[in-house]
């Protein structure tokens, strides 16, 4: 596997340098993550032009690499002695459903004859960060997938929440997904890393609008004079800032997971990046020390094998807190030591479940995990 980066505004050149640093004999996947501001054409054309293998990305807020980054791309080619490959563009993704994911999988398992035995396979996918159908795309690919995990990120557009686009070979887009279903010869890791815990301050949804990701009320009262209430502000004073620092979280089975607040509306209601069912009860998110945190988690990782390349997905709001509190250094560190590649994400998808303020990923490491 060869990771590669480039920050060139032009987005031929940007590609061509991309791709003489991934360049292998014999690639087997080239997967990338771009800026929103170079033209999808133009990407599109020159990665088809540079690589015979299948490639997959998407754009994003904000690119990672062994630092933050912007404006560029990164991404990383494997080999075919690390990885066989099979994947599929999904478009109109309003379209997409339980039966599709179904005819999806079982084609791309029949690709890599894959058929009792899923050891040593993971699906990573890519989705259009406006659609507002992650969660129904998480639930509908990890139904079909039986027991195969998945991890993706949400396409982004930095923060001007227009228009994202997926890329896959010669198609890409918005409206739209990837799905990439691997078996791996090297060892890995799938993994959700978060640094909010749930707090005493406990909440019930009483009246919300999923589709639109709304929640009109909490406890019976507006939503954003509840949530208000809860964190110890007016409503007046909720912020971006605000809703970063306390997010709602959610227990399903025995894991906690993170529902961001996107806004507060002038109707009183919350605007989430996530949708909410109505009757959940949920809980106010207390963050703990981000760096210390990360560093705990690449310790984890590192327990069990030595890291060749870690692939994530990381939120961008996770970015943000990184940004105000002026961490850069510090976690530039600990994802040189991952030797990461990913991008900044407006959503986060691990298994059956779409997230945010999430890192998730695979990691992998060096050696022979099963022979593909």
């Amino acid at each position: 596997m060869k990771r590669g980066a480039s920050v060139h505004r032009d987005p031929t050149l940007a590609v061509r340098e991309f791709a003489e640093q991934v360049a292998l004999p014999n690639p087997a996947v080239v997967i990338f993550f771009c800026s929103s501001e170079y033209d999808a054409g133009v990407i599109s054309r020159e990665m088809s032009q540079h690589f015979r293998c299948p490639f997959l990305g998407c754009s994003s807020a904000g690119e990672l690499g062994s630092r933050y980054q912007k404006h560029g791309i990164v991404g990383v080619s494997f080999s075919t002695d690390e990885l066989m490959v099979a994947s599929h563009f999904i478009s109109p993704l309003t379209a997409y459903s339980a039966e599709q994911a179904n005819s999806i999988v079982s084609l791309l398992r029949s690709e890599l004859s894959i058929e009792d035995s899923t050891e040593g396979c993971f699906a990573f996918c890519l989705i259009d960060g406006l659609s507002s159908l992650e969660e129904s795309f998480a639930s509908d690919t990890y139904g079909a997938l039986r027991g195969i995990p998945l991890v993706g990120g949400s396409a982004g557009d930095n923060l001007l929440f227009k228009e994202t686009t997926i890329y896959h070979n010669s198609d890409y887009g918005n409206n739209a997904a990837v799905l990439l279903l691997a078996r791996s010869s090297l060892p890995f890791e799938v993994f959700q890393f978060k640094h909010f815990i749930p707090s005493e301050k406990e909440l019930v949804i009483t009246e919300a609008d999923p589709r639109t990701r709304r929640v009109i009320e909490i406890d019976g009262e507006p939503a954003a004079v509840a949530y208000a209430e809860l964190v110890g502000v007016s409503p007046a004073a909720l912020t971006p800032a605000i809703f970063s620092e306390n997010p709602l979280m959610l227990e399903i089975g025995d894991e906690w997971f993170v529902r961001s607040i996107q806004s507060a509306n002038p109707d009183q209601s919350l605007t989430l990046f996530c949708a909410i069912e109505e009757g959940l009860p949920l809980s106010i998110g207390t963050g703990k020390n981000f760096v210390e945190t990360l560093r705990n988690h690449a310790k984890w990782l590192e327990q069990r094998q030595d890291i060749a390349l870690t692939l994530g997905c990381d939120c961008i709001l996770r970015r943000l807190e990184v940004e105000q509190k002026g961490l850069q250094k510090e976690v530039e560190e600990v994802l040189d030591q991952l030797r990461f590649v990913g991008f900044s994400t407006f959503g986060e998808q691990f298994n059956s479940v779409h997230v945010n303020q999430t890192l998730t990923g695979i990691s992998f490491g060096f050696g022979n995990r099963i022979r593909p």
